[in-house]
C-alpha cells in the first residue's frame, strides 16, 4: 500500500511548493482536485487541455519527486436541480475525464449528486425516512429519473475515454451516502461504480467502516481510498443523535467532529482499516483529506503521516511458512 495526500489543504500554495512538502514527508503519491468542490489549485483543467506541454510539464515535475497521481477529484452536485449549477458541476467533470485520459489515469473521485423533489425545485433534497409515503415517491423518482439515467451516460462517456472507475465517495447529503446506495447503483449502472473509501462519513451514520470494507471488498467495488478521522461526542449522540446541522466550529455542542488521522478512532481502528483492505485486496494509495478545526494544516497533516506510516504495509505478503 502506498501513503498520499489530496493536496487541496495546500491549495494557498503553489504545485511545486505543495510537491516539496508531499514528498519530505515521505509519501507516494497526490490526488489532485480539478475543480467544483475541492478547487483546481493544482490541477486545472481549462489550462491543461489548451496546452498539452503544461500536462507534460505537471508529469516531469511529479517523476522529479518520485510521486504518482492516484486519482482527479472534481466532488460536485451534477444533479442539482437549478440547472445551471448542475451543468457547471457536469462541465467540470467531463473535462476531468478528459484530462484524465491525456494524464493516463483510470479513476476519478466524485459524489454522485442529489436532485430536488420535482423538476421545479429549487434546492436538493435528500431524503432520510420512509415515510410519510411523500418521501418514497420522491426517492424513487430520484433514482430513476435522475441518478440512474444519468450515471448510465456519464459511465459510458468515461469508459470512451479509458476512465475505467469513478468512485463515489460516500458521503450524507447526496444519494449514495453509504455501501447499500453505492452497490445499488452499481447494479443499476454497472461495475465502473465504485467507492472512494472515507471511512469518516460512515463512522458517524454508525457503521462500521471494516465491515464495510468487507461488503464493498466482495463486489469488488474499492476503487480508492481516503484517510480522515472523525471524534463521536457520545454525550451528544446521546442527547440528539448523529443528524448534525450545527456549524462545523461548534465542537463544543456537535455530535461528531471530523479530525486529523489518529484523533477520532484508535491506531488499533486504523491498523484494521488497512489490514481488510489488504483482505479484499485493494492494495492501493490511502489518501490523506485533512480537515481538522482543531489542528494546523501542516502540523494536522505531519501527524497524519506520522501514525499512518506504522499502520500501512507497504511490502507483499510473504508465503505461510507457518501453515
Amino acid at each position: 500500500m502506498k501513503l498520499g495526500v489530496l493536496t487541496v489543504l495546500f491549495q494557498d500554495k503553489s504545485l511545486d511548493e505543495t510537491l516539496d512538502i508531499v514528498k519530505s514527508l515521505g509519501l507516494d503519491a497526490v490526488e489532485l482536485g480539478t475543480g467544483n468542490y475541492p478547487g483546481n489549485a493544482h490541477c486545472n483543467p481549462d489550462e491543461l487541455l489548451a496546452d498539452e506541454t503544461k500536462i507534460a510539464e505537471l508529469q516531469r515535475k511529479l517523476d522529479e519527486k518520485g510521486l504518482i497521481i492516484s486519482a482527479l477529484s472534481c466532488h460536485g452536485n451534477p444533479l442539482h436541480p437549478q440547472k445551471e449549477v448542475a451543468q457547471q458541476f457536469h462541465d467540470t467533470w467531463r473535462k476531468t475525464v478528459l484530462l484524465a485520459e491525456k494524464l493516463g489515469i483510470d479513476c476519478i473521485n466524485v459524489f454522485s449528486g442529489c436532485p430536488g423533489d420535482s423538476d421545479q425545485s429549487l434546492y436538493p433534497n435528500w431524503v432520510t425516512c420512509a415515510w410519510p409515503p411523500d418521501y418514497l415517491e420522491i426517492l424513487n423518482w430520484q433514482w430513476e429519473q435522475k441518478l440512474t439515467p444519468y450515471w448510465k451516460e456519464e459511465a459510458a462517456f468515461a469508459n470512451q475515454h479509458h476512465v475505467s472507475k469513478i468512485a463515489f465517495e460516500m458521503h450524507p447529503g447526496f444519494m449514495v451516502y453509504n455501501p447499500e446506495t453505492l452497490l445499488r447503483l452499481r447494479e443499476a449502472v454497472g461495475n465502473s461504480i465504485g467507492a472512494n473509501f472515507d471511512p469518516s462519513h460512515l463512522l458517524w451514520q454508525g457503521i462500521d467502516p471494516v465491515e464495510a470494507i468487507k461488503l464493498l471488498g466482495k463486489h469488488g467495488a474499492i476503487f480508492h481510498a481516503h484517510a480522515k478521522d472523525v471524534y463521536l461526542d457520545r454525550t451528544n449522540i446521546q442527547r440528539n443523535g448523529v443528524l448534525d446541522t450545527k456549524p462545523y466550529g461548534d465542537i463544543m455542542n456537535r455530535s461528531w467532529t471530523f479530525r486529523s488521522v489518529g484523533y477520532g478512532m484508535q491506531e488499533a481502528t486504523w491498523k484494521q482499516i488497512v489490514s481488510m483492505l489488504r483482505v479484499v485486496g485493494y492494495d492501493g494509495v490511502l489518501s490523506i483529506e485533512h480537515e481538522d478545526a482543531l489542528a494546523s494544516v501542516e502540523e494536522g497533516f505531519a501527524k497524519a503521516v506520522e501514525m499512518l506510516k506504522r499502520s500501512i504495509l507497504r511490502e507483499s505478503p510473504g508465503e505461510m511458512w507457518w501453515a
